[in-house]
């Protein structure tokens, strides 16, 4: 397993050594002790979540407050997607950046976006299957998020916008506020 740091601090590119021969791949997708021993994280996860999405769908930008905040391990299963994580941490030297990281089936990478960060991807392929753990229940009452399209943070999601597809909820998302 490869750790790569990434501009944001707390946020890593995980890449797996994939074993290959001629039934297929093989590959461990999780060790607890290797992810915290490289990250310095806690790797406790307590909620797995999948979604399964088409070209151009925009999911985010989301997070939990409070006691109820998220970490989050992601990966894609099947298909491409440009992961982006935005840090929310008041007084963080990176506070307001963004990262994004183009994630697949094939590469098999994971991305680990720790608690204090807002969340989302945009599907680059015509299907993607997106399996993420979560460090935290959802709750809720501790849901929040940011616009996609907010001009402060100017995100480049990898596709044209008269090929996006918003939830209703995330159109109506409220502008970051530094």
């Amino acid at each position: 397993m490869k750790i790569e740091k990434t501009k944001l601090e707390g946020c890593f590119i995980i890449q797996p050594q994939v074993f290959t021969d001629s039934r297929g791949y093989f590959f461990e997708s999780f060790n607890q002790q290797k992810f915290e021993l490289a990250t310095g994280a806690n790797g406790y996860f307590v909620q797995d979540n999948q979604s399964a999405s088409t070209y151009g769908v925009v999911r985010g930008l989301h997070f939990q407050k409070g006691e109820f905040a998220q970490a989050k391990l992601v990966r894609v299963i099947e298909g491409r997607v440009l992961d982006i994580a935005v840090d929310l941490r008041a007084g963080s030297k990176t506070f307001g950046q963004w990262v994004g990281i183009e994630l697949t089936g094939e590469n098999n990478w994971q991305f680990y976006i720790p608690r204090g960060f807002a969340h989302g991807f945009s599907v680059l392929s015509e299907t993607a299957v997106f399996a993420y753990k979560c460090d935290n229940e959802y709750h809720k009452e501790a849901e929040s998020g940011i616009r996609y399209d907010d001009p402060t943070l100017n995100i480049d999601w990898g596709i044209p916008a008269k090929d996006m597809v918003i939830s209703e909820k995330d159109a109506i998302q409220p502008y970051f506020k530094p």
